[in-house]
């Protein structure tokens, strides 16, 4: 009776040896949709952050924002044998066949960033979202605009009881971009301020092209009175050519303009008075949760709001946004 219970005894302590090995031994293969984003980067290095805190490792590849480049990305993680992997793919189209590879392979998906559609995510049990919902941020980017519109003097600058505002887009096939935009308007609508669109552009979430497209809608619009930007990084680049034009500078005309993801450089141009408004897009959080959830699903473990430290809606992660202005630009870190 005692060899009977040394050996399950040393039975159960190889199985715990072997599954703390397995911890430790523990690859994610995660695609980074394009190495040089602002955002993303911020992501890379929260995420490199908790891989390190729980012992894992991350084997991160680029993908050029490039739909062949990240579908050979995937082959190369599924080849390698990895058990989880973390995708931000090209757009939410991305998805079916993407998880027809994973599927195949039984390996599931923790997706961030660009949000699969609703019904494909719904169609694959086990496999995750995690991101903030675009709509809010754009609320809150009309949110922003209708307080200036109302409590500043001379905010309408031609007088004529219309908004006339430009749009600065990034990826036109990225939720965010859709629905930031969509929503950013609207919600200045809903407040009862007529609107006019002056222009439309993209610029890829870039700075170097949302300077660019500002300097081209600047040389035909000179009654701009809003511009509402996707994100921070095409919103320093507006901000850029609006100085340039000789706005936004001692004893020039100030035009509001707003952003996404509040980084530290649009938190300086908060500060300083050439940003009116960003929201922030909690970048560390949501590479937090896209580690802790892949470590827990490649342990075996059942997602739980408790056991991620975030709350799991289903199959999805949400970090909420939050507006940010001068008034309480010390809050963010």
């Amino acid at each position: 009776m005692k060899k009977l219970f040394a050996l399950l005894l040393a039975l159960t302590m190889l199985a715990t040896c072997a599954g703390a090995a397995l911890a430790e031994d523990l690859t994610i293969g995660v695609n980074i949709q394009e190495f040089s984003n602002a955002y993303l980067t911020e992501m890379r290095n929260g995420m490199e952050e908790t891989a390190a805190e729980l012992g894992v490792t991350l084997d991160m590849a680029d993908g050029q924002s490039s739909e062949a480049t990240i579908s050979n990305n995937i082959d190369l993680f599924l080849t390698k044998g990895y058990s989880i992997l973390a995708i931000n793919m090209m757009s939410t189209t991305s998805a079916p066949s993407i998880l027809e590879k994973t599927q195949a392979e039984n390996v599931p998906v923790v997706f961030f960033n660009v949000e699969p559609e609703a019904d494909v995510l719904a169609a694959a049990p086990g496999n995750y979202y995690v991101g903030a919902k675009a709509e809010e941020s754009g609320i809150m980017q009309g949110e922003a605009l209708v307080n200036y519109w109302n409590t500043v003097e001379g905010a309408d600058r031609n007088g004529d009881g219309v908004m006339q505002y430009v749009m600065i887009m990034g990826d036109p096939g990225h939720q965010d971009s859709i629905l930031r935009t969509e929503y950013s308007v609207n919600t200045i609508k809903e407040a009862g301020i007529e609107v006019e669109e002056l222009a439309v552009d993209t610029a890829n979430w870039a700075r170097a092209e949302g300077q660019d497209v500002m300097a081209r809608i600047l040389a035909a619009h000179d009654d701009i009175e809003a511009v509402i930007c996707n994100n921070d990084e095409m919103a320093l680049g507006a901000i850029e050519a609006l100085k340039a034009g000789g706005y936004l500078v001692d004893g020039g005309t100030f035009i509001p303009v707003v952003g996404v993801d509040c980084n530290e450089e649009a938190q300086l141009a908060i500060e300083e008075g050439t940003m009116y408004a960003s929201v922030f897009n909690d970048a560390k959080s949501q590479a937090d949760a896209v580690v802790k959830l892949c470590k827990l699903i490649a342990d075996g473990e059942e997602p739980t709001s408790e056991n991620l430290g975030y709350t799991l809606d289903g199959q999805y992660v949400w970090i909420p946004y939050v507006p940010v202005t001068i008034d309480n630009l010390d809050t963010i870190g």
